[in-house]
């Protein structure tokens, strides 16, 4: 699942519903708790959710890797990408994990808003993403679209499908700026955007639902 909860400013109980409704084991967060008191609130946001933080926060600037029980956690790190002046600092999440012997790495990012930094965020992430050995699991907001060059750059060489639908805003959803990619030996059996009362009201996007089937271990 991946998801920009827009800073927990929204409805938090609606949120909090959906989240455990759909029981994720794998829950990729955009503009998580990243300043004051920053570990309590990411910490609170994962045990309400059924939830464990696996990485990210202030490390990577927003991005929050939250995962079930289920899910064993083997390695984690983050990186930031070089700041633009009077722009925002973002950065990228990792994990590298496994359930039922499946092993993964797992990625999660927020690009920036200005098309003119968006592509050399993407290069740096995708930079880090290529050198990841077998399979991988990425998603974030890239804030534009599949015909956009940043989202290309990151969805090359990965699958996600061509047909979903529109995640933002919520309230009216006109732009698809949310998505999960995976390697080619990851099946994907079914990938939705999740638009239910509590969704319009628990952020200004929608979140991106995929079931996913691992390569044998």
């Amino acid at each position: 699942m991946s998801y920009n909860v827009h800073g927990l400013a929204d409805d938090r109980a609606a949120l909090v519903s959906l989240i455990r409704d759909l029981e994720p084991d794998v829950l990729i967060v955009q503009e998580a708790p990243r300043r004051f008191r920053w570990r309590h609130k990411c910490a609170a946001l994962a045990d309400d959710s059924g939830l464990v933080v696996a990485a990210g926060g202030l490390p990577a600037l927003g991005n929050l890797l939250l995962v079930s029980m289920r899910v064993a956690v083997h390695e984690t790190w983050c990186t930031r990408f070089p700041l633009t002046p009077g722009r925002h600092m973002r950065g990228a999440a990792f994990a590298r994990g496994s359930v039922r012997g499946g092993r993964f790495t797992l990625s999660g990012s927020h690009l920036a808003t200005d098309p003119a930094e968006r592509p050399s965020q993407a290069a740096v992430w995708k930079e880090q993403l290529s050198a990841v050995e077998g399979p991988l699991i990425v998603a974030g907001d890239l804030n534009e679209g599949p015909g956009g060059g940043a989202w290309r750059m990151v969805e090359d060489g990965l699958s996600s499908p061509a047909d979903s639908a529109p995640t933002f805003p919520a309230s009216l959803p006109a732009r698809r700026i949310d998505g999960i990619f995976v390697s080619t030996d990851i099946t994907i059996e079914k990938y939705e955007v999740v638009d239910d009362e509590r969704a319009l009201s628990a952020s200004d996007h929608l979140p991106v639902v995929a079931d996913l089937v691992l390569p044998s271990s």
